[in-house]
């Protein structure tokens, strides 16, 4: 595979910021260059809210003494800090969830053992820390705030995420029913499917800054689980145009691509994509570090790329870059991912199934044979039979023309744990010949680890990739190998979660908190590395101990500890 930095043909579209926006990616870099980068965040700075308008603050601003070098006086920035802005996460207000009940009525039955149960009742407990609402100031004058008014209340997955964000919201889902919480459930996809009325897709996060990209799509993953749990058929009629629209998204425009295979077949598939074109507001000044190094000609295109691979979720990763050891080779738009297209595979067949609920047999049988094709898609182009996973597939570029063709050596043969995501989808699930091979060849991948499944198994330093395991990862493997019906995959998927629990009840002890990730490596240590500290809180770490309490249990004479 080429390792150079690959030039986009197809520059895309870039969606405008706002003026508030703008102006606070000003201040984070004079903050930068003020305060050092020692426990320096830039997000901080792009999440304050005004007190007075923006033309003031700005003269203000414009009026702070510098030094030649333009440097501000630490006392004079914090002092005009102070005076015109409200702390970052002021906009959010505490608001305890209607349906909480410190211990629901059949909450984890499957749970024996005191010890466990005690610990799953504090975690349960979490959900209370997270909730918010969005400030009624947040509705009356949206412009002093890069906040979103969102017409529910909240969860937010903790320390410097002080807004929801989109995949998280998944998992999340998946503990507050667990927690017996639907109504909760319900609000949070109600957040997410007004995003998609305001803007045509789920943002990022519910931030001003994050409308030039969205994140890994499984918000129709969500509203089929609510209707699992609670039947509701009007929930279902009210989600399901939104689901439709958002399936528009994934599948027009920049994200589609078209492969052809020697066959002269034809596959429609999704990529990643940012609407964006410039610094990440939230990370400017760590994307502008990078950028230096790089010819003014190429900023444009690496920018677009690494809003790219935020857009993925996995921000950041070897996975996206033709050079392992250079960030700047991150090329996220020339990657076809296994795990987005069963996403959308997944998509199509809960809009299917939601439909056929509700009465709308055209639409049923519209998104079934879409989810017939994209099934065919992945088999054709991701699928590599000799590793018995599924592989990410790298276009030669990635420009917008008719069709790529298919080159087997364009597969991604680095092992990653998304290679084993698709298994989460039923229509492979379901294929028993299939399970059987890739539980063997998930239990040789070097991926499986003392305490859960290591991202990658390139130690870069970046958050997705060895040693670090991340509970959405866990579960979608650990769930499809569960639901296909062998027993030797639902044993892998027991000893899996086992392992998981068991390093998170091991470092709350330690810590008193929930991580947003794990070292696999150890039991009891929590992960690191990516361009901020580790967070606490955590909003999809405590939805998937719950959800695999619940489904595992925890037998009354297993012991906890590691």
């Amino acid at each position: 595979m080429d390792v150079t930095r690959a030039s986009s043909s197809c520059s895309g579209p870039v969606t405008p910021t706002t003026p508030l926006v703008a102006f606070l990616q000003r201040v984070q870099q004079v903050a930068l260059d003020t305060f050092g980068p020692s426990d320096f965040d830039p997000k901080f700075y792009v999440d304050l809210s005004l007190k007075s308008n923006l033309s003031d603050t700005e003269n203000a601003f414009d009026k702070l003494p510098r030094s030649e070098n333009g440097y501000v006086p630490v006392k004079d920035l914090r002092e005009y800090i102070g005076k015109y802005f409200e702390d970052a996460g002021y906009d959010l207000v505490y608001a305890e969830p209607e349906d909480y009940v410190a211990e629901p009525e059949g909450f984890l039955p499957k749970v024996e053992n005191p010890q466990v149960r005690a610990w799953a009742l504090e975690v349960h407990s979490l959900w209370k820390n997270l909730s918010r609402k969005v400030s009624n100031e947040v509705r009356k004058h949206p412009e002093a705030h890069t906040l979103l008014p969102l017409p529910e209340q909240v969860m937010i997955p903790g320390s410097r995420f002080k807004e929801v964000y989109y995949w998280d919201s998944y998992w999340v889902i998946r503990g507050l029913l667990a927690s017996k919480m639907h109504d909760t459930a319900k609000a949070i996809a109600t957040n997410l499917i007004s995003l998609i009325e305001e803007y045509g897709y789920v943002l990022n996060g519910a931030r001003a800054y994050y409308t030039n990209r969205s994140q890994p799509p499984l918000l129709s993953a969500m509203v089929h689980e609510i209707y699992k749990r609670t039947g509701d058929l009007e929930f279902v009629k009210m989600s399901l145009p939104a689901l439709i629209k958002e399936h528009h998204f994934w599948n027009s425009g920049i994200h589609k691509v078209t492969i052809q295979d020697p066959q002269a077949c034809t596959y429609t598939l999704s990529r990643y994509y940012a609407m964006w074109n410039k610094p990440r507001p939230e990370s400017t000044t760590i994307d502008k570090k990078f950028a230096s190094k790089i010819p003014n000609a190429e900023k444009k295109n690496f920018y677009r790329e690494v809003a790219s691979a935020a857009e993925s979720g996995w921000d950041f990763s070897t996975r996206w870059m033709r050079n392992s050891t250079d960030f700047t080779t991150v090329t996220t738009t020339s990657v076809l991912p296994v795990d987005l297209n069963a996403f959308i595979l997944g998509m199509e067949l809960d809009i299917a199934s939601l439909a056929k609920v509700i009465g709308d047999y055209d639409i049923s049988k519209h998104f079934f044979e879409a989810a017939q094709a994209r099934e065919k898609a992945i088999r054709s182009v991701f699928w590599n039979a000799e590793m018995g996973q599924w592989l990410d597939y790298w276009l030669n570029d990635s420009s917008c023309k008719e069709a790529h063709e298919w080159v087997a050596q364009n597969q991604n043969e680095k092992v990653f744990a998304s290679n084993f995501v698709p298994l989460w989808i039923k229509s492979f699930h379901s294929d028993a010949f299939l399970v059987d091979k890739v539980t063997r060849r998930l239990q040789n991948s070097g991926l499986l680890c003392d305490a859960g499944i290591a991202t990658s198994l390139t130690n870069s330093g970046e958050q997705w990739d060895f040693p670090n395991g991340w509970a959405p990862l866990q579960h979608m493997i650990v769930e499809g190998l569960a639901r296909s019906g062998s027993k030797q995959a639902r044993l892998l998927a027991k000893d899996i979660a086992t392992r998981w629990i068991r390093t998170n009840y091991v470092t709350y002890k330690k810590t008193g908190t929930m991580h947003e990730k794990y070292d696999v490596q150890k039991c009891g240590d929590f992960g690191g590395g990516g361009e901020y500290k580790p967070q606490t809180g955590f909003g999809w770490s405590n939805g998937v101990v719950l959800t695999f309490l619940e489904e595992f249990g925890w037998p009354q004479d297993l012991s906890i500890d590691c």
